[in-house]
């Protein structure tokens, strides 16, 4: 995922300009469909399906090379930066960046004790109705059978095919299945791989990415392919002047703010956009993805991305018969919010949107962190389902992934959340799935902060945050947090639910509630939670409700 301060602060995805146009202007042929690469065409197409709305919530197993060292996210960027705890460790676990650079920790990752149909299933019972896979992360490798990259896990470190194996047990399970690209960010984000130590003995020597060279892997693990088809070559390489950490880190901070959602200039640009594109078609075309999730503001690169989406659409339309995918981009204007479907990343909406949306997150870092695990640091289920009701409350889904160690096993922590989800839905999964929006998505003091990667900013919810869902002919009432007395909600009196009537209440996995429907307010008593209950759901039946 994209760090913040790697971000462009505009908030959007500038139109690629000159390297792009020429490949793919504004009118340019898809293929074979009617779907055009224009927003026009996008949004007359599209209608968001209704097994996406249905299902609500998914798990993203966000699993790549960079599970290996298990520490955490953009391991292979920063390890390369000295001074940097990243760096640190590589240095001491693994060697010196010259010698052992992040090609190398590719090669290690083996998914030895990978058990894919277990993790299906213990997904699949822990409440998720689609499952996604990484198919490629900013480390360039791809995760598939893939035509157009040499560096791929059926040539390097697991040696089978990642994302085949999943989808083939995703829909045997009944699942949706996704992928997620990460790849287009893959030129700038390697811009450390061909820097060096500003101080120290190997002061001034070039690391890996720099020196190596397809002629250097004769005889060795990696002979026949490129190191500059993983690193993408010196296309924005630090230049010689830099000299210490800080300094390191401002140059990337002003050059990645310019360049975060364009193509490196110039005839390598232009062919490694056209390296993207085909991957990315090569990839939808395998696989018949029911979403695929682009880590991007907006679409990358421009009208290119445009294209992606065009041709993934007329895939579905050949293979459904109509569009029936997701498409996810991040930070969508008003309008490119019909076409495909906004993601918030780590975020909040204020309201119900007018149109479904979704919010991805994680119970930790993306990359497995075994720090995270040691101190028992992963967001309980608790709080995982009090955001799952927050967001299909207000028309969204929830996307969780689950870390993965780079053997291809979840630890016991993990393994106890997914256990804790998986009764919580038994219990009040029917008040989620299949359900929408109602008048008004609740009520509480806890007001959520807005937008992307806002939840360090968010404050605890509490017995007095509640949502509503509508569906089956009733609605269903979630508190955010279990009340030690009596709850009182206003937006289910008989003047603020417009005269509505209700005429029995039921505890989710409990019996009849006494209530008092007031002009003012909803009010009843709970009793007490049984051991481990959190998040109690009721189910509303009456009159003029829903």
């Amino acid at each position: 995922m994209l760090s913040r301060r790697h971000l462009l602060q505009t908030g959007g995805t500038a139109v690629l300009l000159g390297a792009t146009r020429a490949m793919a202007g504004p009118g340019a042929s898809s293929g074979a469909g009617p779907v055009q690469p224009n927003w026009n065409s996008l949004v007359a197409s599209y209608k968001t399906p209704e097994w996406f709305r249905d299902a609500k919530f998914g798990i993203w197993a966000h699993w790549s090379a960079q599970c290996v060292p298990e520490f955490g996210d953009w391991y292979g960027r920063q390890m390369y930066i000295q001074g940097n705890p990243y760096y640190e460790h590589h240095v001491k676990t693994y060697g010196h960046p010259t010698r052992f650079g992040f090609m190398e920790i590719e090669n290690l990752w083996k998914a030895e004790h990978w058990e894919p149909e277990t993790l299906i299933g213990l997904y699949k019972k822990a409440g998720a109705r689609y499952f996604v896979a990484l198919a490629n992360h900013h480390d360039n490798l791809d995760t598939f059978d893939s035509a157009h990259q040499p560096w791929n896990t059926l040539r390097v470190g697991p040696k089978r095919d990642i994302i085949g194996t999943w989808e083939k047990i995703a829909r045997a399970e009944g699942l949706k299945f996704g992928v997620s690209n990460h790849s287009a960010h893959s030129w700038h984000w390697w811009q450390t791989a061909y820097g060096y130590d500003a101080e120290g003995p190997l002061r001034g020597r070039r690391y890996d990415a720099y020196t190596l060279r397809k002629e250097d892997g004769a005889g060795k693990w990696w002979e026949g392919l490129d190191p500059q088809e993983l690193y993408n070559g010196p296309y924005f390489a630090p230049p010689d002047g830099i000299r210490s950490i800080q300094s390191m880190n401002a140059w990337h901070d002003a050059h990645d703010g310019q360049w975060i959602d364009y193509a490196p200039p110039g005839a390598r640009g232009r062919a490694y956009v056209a390296k993207w594109l085909a991957r990315q078609k090569d990839l939808v075309a395998k696989y018949r993805p029911d979403l695929v999730y682009f880590d991007d503001y907006r679409l990358p690169f421009g009208d290119v991305g445009l294209e992606a989406a065009a041709d993934y659409y007329n895939q579905a339309i050949g293979w459904h018969g109509t569009p029936d995918v997701v498409l996810n981009a991040k930070q969508l204007s008003p309008y490119q919010r019909y076409g495909i479907v906004e993601d918030i990343e780590r975020g909040f909406a204020k309201d119900i949107h007018p149109l479904p949306w979704q919010t991805c997150t994680c119970i930790g870092n993306w990359h497995y962190d075994r720090a995270l695990f040691e101190r028992h640091g992963y967001t309980p289920a608790k709080a995982v389902v009090q955001r799952l009701c927050d967001i299909v409350a207000k028309n969204g889904n929830l996307l969780l992934s689950i870390p993965m160690k780079g053997d291809g096993t979840i630890d016991s922590d993990e393994e106890q959340i997914l256990a804790d989800l998986a009764r919580w839905f038994a219990v009040n999964g029917a008040g989620i799935y299949g359900t929408r929006p109602w008048r008004v998505f609740g009520e509480g003091p806890n007001v959520p902060p807005q937008g992307m990667q806002s939840e360090e900013a968010m404050k605890p919810y509490t017995a007095e945050d509640i949502r509503i869902t509508a569906g089956g002919g009733g609605l269903n009432l979630f508190l955010l947090d279990w009340p030690a007395g009596e709850a009182k909600i206003a937006c289910l009196g008989k003047r603020a639910a417009g005269g509505g009537v209700i005429e029995k209440l039921t505890l989710n996995g409990g019996g009849a509630v006494d209530f008092r429907q007031d002009d003012d307010a909803l009010r009843f008593t709970l009793p007490a939670p049984t051991a481990g209950a959190f998040v109690p759901g009721l189910r509303i039946k009456g009159r003029g409700l829903a």
